[in-house]
């Protein structure tokens, strides 16, 4: 009876738990992904005599589940150093973009309490709109990554920067935003308050806690390239050798009773160990260099933003913010994309420190004094480039004349030929088989065989000739090799072909594991407890009865007559309204000022000194009043001119 599929990945689950604990309990922890890995490469392996067509019996089980502890347990094998270097590699090496997207999301969840606890916040006493400032301007340091909140003179800064952008005056206002504006404006806020800290770092007057990243990146970076470049050569350099103890001692190996002196298997195991670190050691140099390039880029967006910015503020008191906002918020995301290099490249300075412990057994099992013996016997040692020189003469070149029915492809006759999709990663698909697993480049100039929607080169012409007279057998054996040899699935590329064992997610990126590991997190969620809108009626009923009880109630109504009455006590109970014109302002004048204009008495008397001695005295009397009707108000008092 053939088990389901939920069924199968109980049991495998239960086989990677056993492997693992049984491995912990001999003093080895390994991860549960190199156990699948392992468990899958026991069950490729033909000599093992497994078949994924059939349902595993108990026996079937238990030597699966030992097959795979003593190859864990395996101190001594370079081929356990190489999955384990794959394993580790697919689990902490990410694309450069992809890499940046995680990085930037997981800061956005670390900083999302702090923005919650700000758009959240229902501050109204001056204590708590202070202790919101306080928040928003620890919330900007975090979010910029420009000093440490947790430094006085970082926060003292940060703060007098944001107060000229968002006085705390402004608080009320940013309250009564919904909370998507909220968060769109302190994003508007940290990138204006980088900017202008480190416009004044550049000027002189502050910067305080901010790292000098270009000059970080100009030292690291090159000092990266140049262990990379170290490491790429070290590695071709013991490749070349084992690639040349392996040619020697396969035709040495071929005569009865010699006596090779070397493992053989420990060899190419080895010289795929090494191969292995190469690849990865080559996408590492190559991250770097995009970095280097990206880093130029930034330091001359830098330089430009900077002077244009010297040149708009000058020594101007005052400037609109329409020109200097914008500014400040590119020089903030040019910032931003140091400190992204920044990180990218300790990630990879961190793998490439990891890396050297997974080629450790090969340099104990191989050291230069053992291997110098069988070096000195075997001859010339080429490196890989003066492999490439030597079959690029034009008498190495194939002739397609000599094959009726295969296309051969060269370099004049073919568009984009050096980005022809050729298998096996580029190595020679006869030197797999006839020295078995033996990784040596192919060259392009001997031609590339066009066979099955599929490019194949080699490393020489008589490579090329035996490989076209039998491509079907050539193709399996290379299989069958990776059967025996899992670890090279990745390196040449296989996923196709074992795309029984291998899901579809990984199959079409040929850098991954054949079964990437699932990682599982916690998370919670939470919802309102109605998130709906209420839309209760009143007046539903379920029961049938009820609603039959009613449908008779409102039919006998139709038949009766209503009547009201008014009583004394019912009097009281009603609302009375009686309505009264409102008071209004009025004035009344009980007394006022009056006055009247009465002529001013005026008498003069002529003769009152007498008219002499000889004369009698003769007093006349004329009274000189003014009339009323004649009087003129206001000039000379009353009297008349």
């Amino acid at each position: 009876k053939k088990m389901s599929r939920a069924q199968a990945e109980s049991v495998i689950k239960n086989i990677i738990r056993e492997i693992a604990q049984q491995c912990a309990s001999r003093g080895q922890a390994v991860s549960e992904t190199l156990v699948a890995f392992m468990v899958k490469a026991v069950v490729l392996d033909p000599t093992n005599d497994f078949s994924t067509d059939k349902t595993l019996t108990r026996d079937d089980v238990q030597k699966l589940i030992k097959l795979c502890v003593d190859k864990l347990m395996d101190t001594k094998s370079p081929s356990l150093d190489t999955i384990k270097m794959q394993v580790f590699f697919d689990m902490n090496y990410t694309a450069r973009r992809e890499f940046l997207e995680e990085h930037h999301r997981i800061m956005k969840s670390r900083l999302m309490p702090v923005m919650r606890e700000i758009t959240d916040s229902r501050a109204r006493t001056r204590d708590e709109l202070d202790s919101l400032y306080r928040k928003i301007v620890s919330a900007v340091l975090l979010q910029s990554g420009l000093g440490s909140p947790t430094d006085i003179n970082v926060v003292r800064e940060a703060t007098a920067a944001l107060q000229s952008v968002f006085p705390q005056s402004e608080l009320g206002a940013f309250m009564q935003m919904p909370r998507k504006d909220k968060e769109r404006h302190l994003q508007e806020l940290t990138a204006i308050v980088s900017g202008i800290r480190l416009f004044n770092k550049d000027c002189g007057k502050g910067g305080e806690g901010i790292d000098d990243l270009p000059s970080f990146l100009n030292e690291g970076i090159p000092a990266t390239t140049h262990s990379l470049d170290e490491e790429i050569g070290r590695v071709q350099e013991t490749a070349a050798q084992y690639a040349a103890l392996i040619e020697s001692l396969a035709v040495k190996a071929q005569k009865p009773g010699a006596d090779v002196g070397l493992s053989l298997e420990l060899l190419r195991e080895s010289l795929i160990n090494c191969r292995q670190a190469e690849v990865f050691l080559k996408v590492l140099l190559s991250d770097v260099i995009r970095s280097a390039d990206q880093v130029e880029q930034l330091m001359q967006q830098l330089q430009a933003r900077l002077e244009q910015l010297q040149n708009t503020v000058q020594s101007k008191t005052a400037v609109p913010t329409a020109q200097v906002y914008p500014q400040f918020v590119h020089l903030s995301e040019i910032w931003s994309g140091f400190q992204d290099e920044m990180v990218l490249l300790s990630v990879l300075t961190n793998i490439l420190n990891n890396l050297d412990a997974f080629s450790r057994v090969h340099r104990d099992l191989f050291k230069p004094d053992i291997v110098a013996p069988f070096l000195e016997e075997a001859g010339e040692v080429r490196s890989d480039q003066q492999r490439l020189e030597a079959s690029s003469d034009p008498a190495e070149r194939v002739n397609p004349a000599d094959f009726r029915d295969r296309e051969w492809l060269f370099p004049e006759t073919t568009k984009n030929y050096s980005r022809l999709p050729v298998m096996y990663r580029g190595y020679c698909a006869w030197a797999l088989v006839v020295f078995d697993r033996l990784l040596i480049p192919g060259n392009p100039s001997v031609g590339i065989l066009h066979y099955r929607n599929n490019y194949f080169i080699f490393s020489s012409r008589k490579a090329a000739y035996e490989f076209a007279n039998q491509p079907d057998e050539f193709i399996a054996s290379v299989a069958n090799a990776a059967r025996r040899s899992p670890e090279l699935i990745q390196i040449l590329e296989l996923h196709s072909q074992f795309a029984a064992l291998t899901p579809h997610s990984q199959s079409r990126d040929a850098g991954k594991m054949i079964e990437k590991p699932v990682t599982k997190c916690d998370a919670q969620t939470e919802t309102d407890t109605h998130f709906m809108d209420t839309n209760i009626v009143k007046s539903y009923e379920w029961n049938e009865w009820e609603l039959r009880r009613k449908a008779i109630k409102l039919a006998n109504l139709r038949t009766k007559v209503t009547h009201s009455q008014q009583t004394n006590l019912s009097n009281l109970r009603r609302d009375n309204v009686a309505q009264v014109y409102p008071p209004k302002d009025q004035e009344t004048q009980t007394k006022r000022d009056g006055h009247t204009s009465v002529p001013k008495p005026s008498v003069f008397y002529a003769g009152l000194r007498g008219m002499g001695m000889s004369e009698p005295t003769d007093v006349d009397k004329l009274d000189l009043t003014v009339p009323v009707e004649q009087q003129v108000l206001g000039s000379n008092n009353g009297r008349p001119s």
